[in-house]
C-alpha cells in the first residue's frame, strides 16, 4: 500500500517537478500540496505567488490544498510552530500520513533542519529530487514540458533583467557563470503554470515589477480575467 505524502507547495517549478516524480511512483501517493502564506500580501513566501493561483495549481493538479499563514518576517520557530500545527491538521484529514515532501536539491543544512523539525512531530522527509544534477535536472524540466516564469530575482545574484523571463531554454542559455540553473542558491524563483502534473495549463496575466529590500525584483502574476 502507497504510503501517503504531503507535498510543500511554493507555486514554482521544483514543487511542481516533485510531485511529478512522486507520480512515478508506486510507493507513495500525493495526498495534498501544503502552501506557506505570508499573511500580510497573501502570497507565497520567498516565490511571491498569489494565493489564488497557488489555489489554481492546486485545482490544476487535482488535489486539495493547506495553507500555512505566517508573517512576512518570519524566524525559524515561528515557522516550525505554524507548521506543526497545519501537519496536526493534515494528519486529522489523513489518519496515518506521515511524510512530507519537499522539492530540496542540494542544500544539506536546509534538509537536515527540515528533517529534525518533522522528526519532531513524528513525521518523515521525502526529498525526490535532491543530489540532482541542476544543469541537468532544469533541461529534463523543460523537455518534460513544464513551463514556468520568474516571479523573483534576487538582484544581487542576478541581474534585474531576468525578472519575469520564461523559464526555457534561452533563459539557461543566457544566465552568467556561477548562477545555478534551478535557482537553488536563491537566485531566482519561479511560477509553475502547465506541465504534466497539471491536468491543463494555467493561464496567467503577468502584471508590475516591483523591488522590495532594495534586492528582491518580483514580478505580478495573476489569472487571467482578475482584477490586480
Amino acid at each position: 500500500m502507497a504510503a501517503q505524502v504531503l507535498l510543500a507547495w511554493s507555486g514554482g517549478k521544483d514543487a511542481a517537478w516533485a510531485l511529478h516524480v512522486l507520480h512515478q511512483r508506486a510507493d507513495f501517493e500525493v495526498v495534498g500540496l501544503l502552501s506557506t502564506v505570508t499573511r500580510e500580501d497573501g502570497r507565497a513566501s520567498l516565490q511571491g505567488v498569489r494565493r489564488e493561483v497557488l489555489q489554481a495549481q492546486a485545482r490544476a493538479a487535482g488535489l486539495p490544498l493547506l495553507e500555512v499563514s505566517i508573517p512576512a518576517r518570519c524566524d525559524n520557530a515561528t515557522y516550525a510552530s505554524a507548521m506543526h500545527a497545519v501537519l496536526e491538521q493534515a494528519q486529522a484529514r489523513w489518519p496515518g500520513i506521515r511524510h512530507a515532501a519537499f522539492g530540496d536539491l542540494f542544500l544539506e543544512d536546509i534538509r537536515a533542519w527540515r528533517e529534525q523539525r518533522l522528526a519532531e512531530a513524528g513525521w518523515e522527509l521525502l526529498v525526490p529530487l535532491f543530489g540532482s544534477d541542476t544543469a541537468a535536472l532544469a533541461r529534463e524540466m523543460q523537455a518534460g514540458g513544464l513551463r514556468a516564469c520568474l516571479s523573483c530575482v534576487d538582484t544581487a545574484q542576478l541581474d534585474a533583467g531576468f525578472a519575469g523571463r520564461d523559464f526555457d531554454a534561452g533563459f539557461l542559455d543566457a544566465l552568467p557563470p556561477g548562477v545555478d540553473p534551478c535557482g537553488e542558491n536563491g537566485e531566482f524563483h519561479t511560477c509553475a503554470w502547465a506541465g504534466p502534473m497539471f491536468a491543463a495549463p494555467l493561464v496567467l496575466e503577468r502584471g508590475d515589477m516591483v523591488l522590495r529590500n532594495g534586492r528582491y525584483a518580483f514580478t505580478d502574476y495573476r489569472l487571467a480575467g482578475q482584477a490586480a
